[in-house]
């Protein structure tokens, strides 16, 4: 039992929580005057009986000092850290082991409430481990270790591995980016780039973590979702200069790890392996049997697959996305032998379901490019293929497609038009419905009976009703263009 009010003690001990909890806050003074007097105390009588309550104190308060405290701060704390693990770490003792030896980053939850229990013998103690235990030399000296290593990781020696705060920091930030719901301050782009550079400038033992990330966050670039051009640039670049570390690598496995196929999933994996404390938490959970071998998840033979397919991905839809994109091979999907429109398959495309958000980008685009040389007939069905598929493209049209759409509705919206339209019937609406009911008879009255009643032919080719529709369909992709024209001048 210490010379502590308990009263006083559950008030700092309170206080410690706060800080663990919001542990992400620059340059706090009362947190800095917390941490400050934590120290004090403990530097004061580091080899006392109540160094096991400053000792805590600076454990749980530990991720402040990771984040952006004020000036001196860390080094005062870190002093008296090691100033209790010299001053108790020799003292003798007769337990065969100590709570600091199995605990984790995930038992800091409950040590303000322990902390109590434990300075007062007349509480009630429901641990595992008996209070003496934890009150030991040995026991505070691993604490103190424990603070140490959460404050400048791998400073310390004889304890537990736990992954880096800045680790824990990356994971939840690409945690909620890949998921698709980035945190509100995360600048997507520059933390894509980030992983990148981060993976050209790894350490070896670190390098195949950081391969990992790129892999995950390769998914999220190449979808569509990032619109700059430099994003995949750097992950290109940083997969190219990695290549070479694992050259002539070779191995005697007969198998190697199922990566995780989720991007939340697979940039944690990546983030875990990336430093030495996270390295030590995978092997934990290896020997509980939760997880594959470290060597079959990190051997080089396998990191040179993950980079090259990694590398195939990026430069594939680098090309799709920003460079010129090949359509040729739409013709053998929408022309018929004869060199008509595949008029059914082409419709099927335009319904505004999940499933078709795959041909839209191709589609749009090749129905842009092919509009100069086509009959009127055909001219209004690629139109309306192109205006409709823009608006089917998920999550965006690449640049690509953009501006070539963009460049065909421009002529268009440019035509000259009559003030009046030569038809006695109304336009047709550029809607699902209408298109599947009324385009077929119009492209190929021939072919397709009329299915209830039909706008006039003259509605359907009609320049005041082309020209809206591509009017309509400028002002859609107008602002991705502004976006991709501020990249192009970055």
């Amino acid at each position: 039992m210490t010379d502590i009010d308990i009263t006083l003690l559950e008030e700092l001990a309170d206080s410690w929580d706060e800080i663990r909890e919001d542990y992400q806050d620059s340059r706090n003074d009362e947190y800095d005057k917390a941490v400050g007097d934590c120290a004090t105390r403990l530097a004061a009588d580091a080899g006392g009986g109540s160094a096991f309550v400053w000792t805590l104190g600076l454990v749980v308060m530990a991720p402040y000092l990771t984040w952006l405290p004020g000036e001196g701060v860390v080094p005062h704390a870190m002093a008296a850290l090691k100033a209790a693990d010299t001053a108790l770490r020799e003292r003798p003792c007769a337990h065969e082991s100590h709570p600091y030896a199995s605990h984790d980053s995930g038992d800091d939850l409950y040590l303000t409430e322990q902390l109590t229990q434990l300075a007062d013998d007349t509480a009630e103690w429901n641990e595992d481990r008996p209070r003496d235990e934890w009150r030991c030399p040995h026991n505070v000296a691993g604490f103190a270790r424990i603070a140490m290593d959460i404050v400048e990781p791998g400073s310390v020696t004889d304890v537990p591995p736990r992954l880096p705060m800045e680790a824990r920091s990356t994971m939840e930030t690409l945690t909620a980016l890949l998921h698709g719901y980035p945190k509100p301050w995360t600048d997507i782009d520059e933390e894509i780039s980030s992983q990148a550079w981060n993976l050209s400038s790894a350490d070896p033992e670190d390098r195949p973590g950081h391969l990992l990330i790129v892999r995950a966050v390769t998914w999220y670039a190449v979808s569509g979702m990032v619109r700059t051009k430099s994003v995949l640039d750097d992950l290109v670049d940083a997969v190219e200069r990695t290549l070479p570390h694992f050259a002539d690598a070779a191995c005697g496995h007969e198998w190697h790890a199922n990566l995780p196929d989720s991007g939340p999933d697979a940039a944690e994996l990546g983030v875990m392996l990336s430093s030495p404390g996270g390295r030590g938490v995978y092997e934990l959970s290896h020997r509980d049997g939760r997880v594959p071998p470290l060597e079959k998840v990190v051997c080089p033979v396998f990191m040179t697959e993950v980079a090259e397919d990694s590398l195939s991905v990026l430069r594939k839809r680098r090309e799709e996305l920003f460079g010129h994109r090949d359509t040729s091979h739409a013709d053998a999907e929408y022309l018929r032998a004869d060199g008509r429109l595949e008029i059914e398959k082409i419709l099927e495309r335009l319904d505004y379901k999940g499933w078709n958000e795959q041909y839209a980008d191709d589609l749009g685009l090749w129905a842009a490019r092919r509009y100069e040389q086509a009959d009127e007939r055909e001219r209004t069905v690629l139109l309306l293929a192109a205006h409709r598929t823009m608006k089917i493209s998920y999550p965006s049209p690449p640049r690509s497609v953009v501006r070539g759409v963009l460049a065909t509705m421009r002529a268009v919206a440019a035509a000259p038009r009559p003030p009046k339209c030569g038809h006695e019937d109304g336009h047709p609406t550029p809607e699902y419905a209408e298109l599947r009911s009324g385009l077929p008879h119009f492209y190929a009255p021939e072919e397709f009976p009329p299915a209830g009643e039909q706008r006039s032919a003259e509605a359907w080719t009609c320049p005041r009703f082309a020209g809206a529709v591509a009017e309509e369909c400028i002002r859609d992709l107008d602002k991705y263009e502004d976006e991709y024209e501020d990249e192009d001048d970055s």
